[in-house]
This record gives structure tokens, sequence and C-alpha cells, in this order.
């Protein structure tokens, strides 16, 4: 399987083999994620074109179709998957995802703990920026949402990175065995007060909490349960992001 870990060689030096996942690029707007299949076809409005004249070819070629359109087959990068994930929920882009990554801090060999997992997109990027030694553990309330999540964690190459787990954090916290070991931690979350005793609890003391909220009260209730209940912590950083989504 086709790994988008960045401790591999450059896309442009790795060739397409029977099983891989290959990103199809037909214009800005029009990609699509599809596994390599020695005897298959993908059809498009440019005509018929066979996996097998894929295979052996570098990532970033153009190939023709039987009546002479092209496409480009791409690597798979955290930023394409972006573009072609089943949005089973409203979804983080680049724009945003570097911003979350950037102001986390997020570097190789990091623990960070997110909540909820959604459809994938940050959790990817996430995983990128952690590999080769650090870990993404994220959660999501949703039992067939989790499940799909880990399927396409298994297709992209970065199952080694993520580990997906069914779990209400607004309820029941964060497990008790990650206390005072995440680097970060990522909240996109309804009530997201209500996790923050637990986030407190599991943040290294230079760690740092972003809060992604779409609405003001949601970041004016979690700064009061911060101003209550959080004196006397040692020092983190925390950081609330309300965006139009």
């Amino acid at each position: 399987m086709l790994s988008i870990d960045p401790s591999k060689r450059s896309s442009l030096e790795r060739r397409i083999c029977d099983g891989d996942l290959v990103i199809v690029y037909e214009r800005h707007d029009k990609v699509k994620a599809v596994r390599v299949q020695k005897g298959s076809d993908f059809q498009n409005r440019f005509g018929v074109f066979k996996h097998s004249d894929w295979i052996g070819k570098p990532f970033g070629t153009k190939v023709l179709s039987n009546k002479g359109g092209f496409v480009h087959l791409l690597a798979p990068t955290p930023e394409l998957w972006t573009l072609v994930l089943s949005h089973r929920t409203q979804i983080l882009y680049l724009a945003d995802i570097s911003f979350v990554i950037s102001y986390l801090e997020v570097v190789p060999g990091c623990v960070v703990l997110e909540s909820g997992t959604g459809s994938g997109s940050l959790t990817t990027s996430l995983a990128r920026a952690v590999a080769p030694s650090g870990h993404v553990y994220t959660f999501d309330f949703h039992e067939q949402r989790a499940s799909l999540a880990r399927e396409d964690f298994e297709r992209n190459g970065m199952s080694s990175l993520i580990t997906v787990t069914v779990r209400d954090i607004q309820g029941e916290g964060f497990p008790d065995e990650f206390c005072g070991a995440a680097d970060s931690v990522f909240l996109d979350l309804p009530q997201p007060w209500l996790a923050l005793p637990s986030v407190r609890r599991m943040l290294k003391q230079d760690g740092v909490l972003c809060s992604f909220s779409p609405c003001i009260e949601q970041v004016q209730r979690s700064c009061e349960v911060l101003g209550a209940g959080f004196t006397g912590r040692p020092s983190f950083f925390v950081l609330f992001l309300c965006l139009s989504v």
C-alpha cells in the first residue's frame, strides 16, 4: 500500500504498483481516489483508461485514454485527500488546517488527542505532522463514523499513525492513560467546555489546546470554565478558532 509518510521517498521517485491508491486529477475541481488493479479500467468523459497502463509509471504522470484524453496520476497527500474524502461531517480545509497545526505546534514525535474525528480531514494532516515517531489518537462518539474513518486511514496508508476510538469525550473525557502525555489537544465539539477538565489533565505542562467553535457563544462559555477552574494549573496555551464554515 502506498504510504504518504513523509519519511518515504518523494512521490516523484515512486512508481505506481498494482494495489496502490492514486489520486486521478482531471481538473482543480474534479479529483478522485482510485485503487489500481491490473485488468481494471477507469472511465470518465475523456475516455477509458486502463490500469495496466498506469503500473510502473511515476506518480505525477500524465496518461492518455483510448480517445486521446488525459488525466494526471498523483500521490495521495493529505491536501489531496481532503478533496476526495467522503463528507460524513463538515470538514476543515487546507487554510484552516495549516493554521491549526501551526498554532498547536505539532512536530514529528508529538502525541495529539483529537475529538471528534468526523470525516478525518484534519486527522490525516495531523498524522503527517507527527510522523514518523508520533501518534494521533482521535475520538468520535458515533460508532459508524469512527469505523468509516478507520477504513479511510487504512486506504490512504496512515493507519499506523492514527488510532480511532469510539468515545463520548464530552461525557466521559479522554482516557486516563493519556494523563500528562499529550503535547496537543484539538476539540471540535458542540459543548467543548464539558471536555475542558479532562483536557487539563491530559496536557503536558507546555501543551497546547485548540478548540474549534463556529459561534462566539461556545467560546465565551469555554472561557468561563477556563477562568473558573484552571487556577494553579501549570502553564499551557489555549487557542480558540471561531470561523465561518
